[in-house]
């Protein structure tokens, strides 16, 4: 049975900063370059950096970002959950945010006890075929692992859901990888490849330069696919990405134009492994998360949001996802299509995965 671990002093906490304007309602934080995977889309794992906050110090930061206003938070890496705090880390985030850590599929079976506080754990699978899955993580087994994981995760009453990123290399398979899941009411959200818009620059956290392997070059099939999804939410609500970000993104694919303005250092900011603060990944670090109280209502972050909001560099999802959303309104417009999604929070049944066979 899954059960929700949400306190009212938590609820009423998100529901109370949801409605207050001009603050920041998502972090994203990288806590980690650590990675046990060598995914082909991904430098990280070859770009390794061992120094990272200390746990108090990543608590003393989130104690910042409660009182800034976030409501959610991300962490992802990397691989998070490599890290040897990360139990006492995500108990101490879930006190207080929306809170959702991504796994590439190896570590979340081995961290039920740690998962059980978050909200939200997103498993990264790519793709239903064993071959293509190991393939793009680069690691013999990673589509085992990744689905032990799901299954494990979700008998033991974790909220678990699957991540795949649309790349020209599974792009026609995605919808029958969202159909599979779905039946199993297992939640689907998505990420679009990407890669450094402007390497060598000093940015705050490089994936990786352009793989033209997954770099969508099929535009026709990505705005059917918008469509194919966009159809298939309207019967199913475990599709977690909005309407509207599937309409822009389509729309970008068509015309070649952005229906978004980005929102980077207002409504969302991203953190790495040493605290350092920027818009986006892709921006230069700004700040220190131990100077972002005094640095939010800065000059100097007003002229960055203004720098920020015309930017047009990259396509990530969850970047487009708070520019669209990153308001009072946008908050509502998130509540009202997916309300209905959290009955998938508050029950449990047993789902199988047949042909799944745990190996020693």
């Amino acid at each position: 049975m899954v059960t929700t671990l949400i306190t009212f002093e938590k609820a009423a906490r998100i529901a109370l900063f949801s409605l207050m304007p001009n603050r920041p309602y998502h972090a994203q934080w990288m806590i980690t370059r650590k990675c046990n995977y060598r995914c082909k889309g991904c430098n990280v794992w070859q770009e390794q950096d061992t120094k990272e906050l200390s746990t108090e110090e990543i608590k003393k930061g989130l104690d910042i970002l409660r009182d800034l206003g976030v409501i959610e938070i991300v962490f992802s890496g990397g691989n998070p959950l490599l890290r040897e705090d990360i139990d006492e880390i995500l108990e101490y985030a879930s006190r207080f945010f929306v809170t959702t850590v991504y796994d590439n599929g190896s570590m979340a079976a081995k961290k039920i006890d740690a998962l059980r506080n978050v909200d939200f754990v997103a498993i990264s699978l790519d793709s239903l075929d064993p071959a293509k899955q190991d393939y793009i993580k680069g690691v013999k087994g990673a589509w085992h692992n990744a689905m032990e994981a799901i299954e494990t995760l979700h008998k033991n009453g974790i909220r678990v859901g699957v991540s795949p990123t649309i790349s020209q290399l599974n792009l026609y398979e995605i919808l029958d990888l969202t159909r599979y899941f779905l039946r199993k009411e297992i939640p689907v959200w998505y990420c679009l490849y990407s890669y450094d818009c402007a390497p060598g620059q000093n940015q705050l956290f490089k994936i990786g330069k352009k793989n033209d392997e997954f770099t969508i070059t099929d535009y026709e099939a990505m705005v059917n696919l918008c469509d194919s999804l966009i159809a298939l939410k309207k019967k199913n609500n475990n599709i977690l990405i909005t309407s509207q970000i599937l309409n822009a993104v389509k729309n970008l694919y068509l015309t070649g134009e952005r229906t978004w303005k980005c929102k980077a250092l207002k409504s969302f900011f991203i953190i790495d492994h040493r605290g350092r603060v920027a818009g986006c990944h892709v921006q230069d670090p700004v700040a220190s998360i131990f100077d972002l109280p005094k640095m939010w209502d800065s000059p100097k972050f007003k002229e960055l949001r203004k720098k920020y909001r015309e930017c047009n560099r990259c396509t990530y999802l969850c970047y487009i996802f708070y520019s669209l959303h990153g308001s009072v309104k946008g908050n509502f417009q998130i509540a009202e299509e997916n309300w209905r999604s959290a009955k998938l929070f508050l029950k449990g049944d047993s789902v199988k995965f047949p042909g799944l066979v745990k190996t020693r």
